[in-house]
């Protein structure tokens, strides 16, 4: 095996990698090593040349090392034996760990059933190459079918292969693979998913119609007040709600999802939604439990309040964001009422927004 020091220009520096090259197969391993770029106009500066050297030094030493040690056979990139095995009962293995978040852990089970699908006789890790990862991508793209017999939704490609990719990544962890073949193949990209909710008018109708579920009724209520995820509602206890004179009503949480610690502030009329306080251990919402049932109650109890969109529980929080995006309340602090860690999650309901201030500017229209 031939192993050579390369440089690949990335953003404003330029990156040092290792190519590995045996018998027509290439792969690359990044040392997390980079360089400055000449400028365009001037020169590096001393600083700048003595770090291009000590990098250049350091990069060189890495490749000689795993050149010697390679060449002698003291270093064997991949178990042999971890080769042989099976990448599908790799994938179930992960997905089992993924099963106490329902959402993740079926994307998981979908991705599994979809690379059987697509190897019926199964696959080896010795199979994995960066032909297999494109031959992959394309079956997700132009031959996997998804639901009701349709073509998968660009953001499903994007979260199938993105967990194919993190599969790999995991291999390669292991030390199963040496390593991930995914990362010399361009993903799918990421579109605007499509997040219903309901408007003002919509909330104020299923407020005053009953459901066959009163406490669905009142935790959905209380989510599009709060923007609370089910995962948070389902498991809230007394003693996580608090009160006090200088912040009034509040919560002090764990979010399941992120696993960051929240003080979320919640509106008096929320908190008296929820009634009589329980003992500290108690759940809020008693009974309350994710099914399919659940599902078909609460559409029923949308449908009888005259609103035909399809409405699951998580479009409470976007009905959440969505209102206080509309009465004035800035991007900023939504996206800490939201407890999210990047602003740019918060914006596609700005996104949201300014289509639906589109849609209304073009609804005057005249005869001219």
């Amino acid at each position: 095996m031939k192993v050579t020091l390369r440089q690949r220009k990335k953003g404003n520096k330029i990156s040092l990698y290792l190519d590995y090259y045996e018998n027509g197969n290439r792969s690359y391993e990044y040392l997390k090593l980079y360089l400055h770029p000449e400028p365009e106009q001037g020169k590096l500066t001393k600083a700048q040349r003595d770090e291009n050297k000590a990098s250049l030094e350091l990069a060189e030493s890495i490749r000689a090392k795993k050149h010697v040690a390679i060449q002698s056979g003291l270093y064997d990139f991949q178990d042999k034996e971890k080769m042989k095995g099976s990448f599908i009962s790799y994938l179930e293995v992960l997905a089992e760990k993924r099963s106490s978040s329902k959402g993740n852990y079926g994307n998981w089970l979908s991705l599994i059933k979809h690379m059987k699908a697509f190897q019926p006789m199964g696959i080896s890790f010795k199979q994995i190459n960066k032909k297999f990862v494109e031959e992959f991508k394309e079956y997700l793209d132009k031959k996997a079918i998804g639901r009701a017999n349709k073509e998968l939704s660009l953001n499903t490609k994007y979260s199938y292969f993105g967990k194919f990719n993190a599969a790999l990544k995991q291999a390669v962890k292991d030390g199963i693979l040496r390593l991930n073949p995914a990362e010399q193949v361009k993903g799918f990209k990421q579109g605007d998913p499509q997040r219903e909710f309901l408007t003002y008018d919509e909330l104020q109708a299923i407020v005053k119609v009953e459901c066959e579920l009163p406490e669905l009724k009142k935790a959905f209520i209380f989510s599009c007040l709060t923007g609370l995820r089910w995962s948070d509602i389902e498991k809230l206890v007394w003693s996580e709600m608090q009160y006090s004179k200088e912040n009034g009503h509040y919560i002090r949480f764990r979010q399941k999802k992120t696993k960051g610690s929240e003080t979320l502030n919640i509106s008096e009329q929320s908190r008296n939604l929820l009634g009589e306080e329980g003992e500290n251990d108690e759940t809020v919402f008693k009974g309350l439990h994710y099914s399919a049932w659940t599902n078909l109650k609460l559409q029923q109890w949308m449908m009888k309040a005259g609103i035909s969109k399809t409405i699951t529980f998580h479009c409470a929080r976007h009905t959440y964001a969505t209102l206080q995006l509309t009465l004035g309340t800035d991007i900023y602090t939504v996206s800490k009422l939201l407890g999210h860690k990047e602003l740019k999650t918060t914006q596609i309901y700005a996104k949201v927004i300014d289509q639906k201030k589109m849609e209304a500017a073009n609804r005057i229209q005249l005869d001219l």
